[in-house]
């Protein structure tokens, strides 16, 4: 379960998903060389995301990330909000997630603890492997998922309508690579699948359970709880 690992190229790929600057470019190369030397398959499908960042403004490299997590977003980045909603169960992942990344002294500066990024500079500095396994193959994998289901042309094609509809918002004619995303998003998918094997096939054989998959759904993502989770307190016994 890739326990010969250090993770700390976990927070390496954190840099991915930060607000994009003046030396993001730099910074996913950093990863994209790191993806050569040990996930060739992650490496693949990063390709995309590392050209279109190599050959664009910084303007709209930081305006796609934005509209993609933030302004008329196409998914958020908050791992609780991703798997919870607005469902009360989102407030008590928080709130141990919090607890986690204290006892770790994870500085996650102005983001909330269960922020992707946060999430992913929390695994390497983890001492219990058991729980940095599940942290991996039972939270962070079920929820990139559900983001990544977000990028599907079908969904694109509804949110462009809602927005024109509701907004009048502007499409801009490139609007295409608002879903380069999904490619960084994919990437670390494949990366947490490679270290975290076990835990991935126990999780996503065809025909078994999601580790998240709740009796009574609230929402179109469903309400989700994870039994026996230390993140997640319940009154089952």
């Amino acid at each position: 379960m890739g326990s010969a690992r250090p993770y700390g190229q976990y927070a390496l790929m954190a840099e991915l998903f930060r607000y994009p600057g003046p030396d993001f470019h730099h910074r996913v190369a950093a990863v994209q060389g790191m993806f050569n030397a040990q996930y060739p398959e992650a490496a693949e499908t990063l390709a995309p995301f590392v050209e279109w960042v190599r050959t664009t403004s910084a303007h709209r490299v930081e305006e796609v990330f934005s509209r993609t997590f933030h302004v008329q977003a196409i998914c958020y980045l908050d791992i609780g909000f991703v798997i919870f909603g607005e469902d009360y169960k989102r407030g008590e992942f928080l709130v141990n997630m919090k607890q986690e990344q204290s006892l770790a002294g994870n500085d996650c500066g102005e983001e909330l603890p269960d922020n992707l990024v946060n999430m992913l500079t929390l695994l390497p500095l983890l001492k219990d492997d058991a729980f940095r396994a599940e942290l991996a193959g039972r939270v962070m994998m079920p929820a990139l998922r559900k983001m990544l289901t977000e990028f599907s042309p079908e969904k694109s094609r509804l949110r462009t309508n809602m927005l024109q509809r509701k907004h009048k918002a502007l499409i801009l004619p490139d609007e295409q690579y608002i879903n380069v995303y999904h490619h960084a998003l994919l990437a670390l998918f494949q990366m947490l699948a490679t270290d975290f094997e076990e835990v991935a096939l126990a999780g996503y054989r065809p025909n078994g359970l999601d580790p998240l998959q709740a009796a009574v759904p609230a929402s179109d993502c469903g309400t989700c709880a994870i039994p026996h989770s230390p993140l997640i307190k319940t009154n089952k016994p």
